[in-house]
């Protein structure tokens, strides 16, 4: 127990540090979302969670031939990983990767 309490004050130094490119993509989706060229994050994501078979598990917002896209990267119960991209702006399903299950 002593030893954990002694170790304690050096957790801060252990945490990996915010790099500045997540710091710049971040500010980029926020801009994009304020100037109406994407939808938030939240709503496609309930829309992904209620189609899909699966838990999302990562996401990404990339900029991909002049648009925004949202990756997703799903874990159904089969435990074999799908990714699909939607169309950032419309929530359009752009492709899809893997074994995708849609709900009924």
């Amino acid at each position: 127990m002593r030893r954990a309490l002694f170790l304690l004050p050096l957790l801060p130094l252990l945490a990996q540090p915010a790099h500045a490119s997540d710091r710049r993509d971040h500010e980029r989706a926020r801009a994009a979302l304020a100037a109406g060229e994407i939808r938030p994050l939240a709503d496609l994501l309930a829309e992904v969670e209620r189609r899909y078979v699966g838990t999302v598990i990562e996401t990404e917002l990339d900029r991909d031939n002049g648009r925004w896209v949202y990756e997703f990267k799903l874990l159904p119960p089969s435990g074999r990983v799908f990714e699909i991209k939607l169309d950032a702006a419309t929530g359009a399903l752009i492709r899809s990767r893997g074994p995708v299950q849609e709900r009924r």
